[in-house]
């Protein structure tokens, strides 16, 4: 009984995953980013945080991180 269960938990906890997708649909995320900074750079760390806390509603410590990871010095 607990194996029935047990599957069922993780067959519902793997459906409820969806794929991250980085593409914005609305381009909402680019027009938020056209306000803050005319000449934008991603390689900016400070940019790069800036926009992911304003514009991606992120906080420092995962925008920090996330800038890092994608190459932001």
């Amino acid at each position: 009984m607990r194996v029935i269960i047990a599957i069922v938990l993780s067959a519902a906890a793997l459906a409820a995953c969806t794929p991250e997708s980085n593409a914005d649909v609305t381009g909402s995320i680019d027009n938020c980013v056209r306000k803050l900074y005319s000449e934008y750079n991603p390689k900016d760390k400070k940019q790069c945080v800036a926009v992911c806390i304003a514009c991606e509603r992120g906080v420092m410590t995962t925008c920090s991180t996330a800038c890092t990871l994608r190459g932001a010095q």
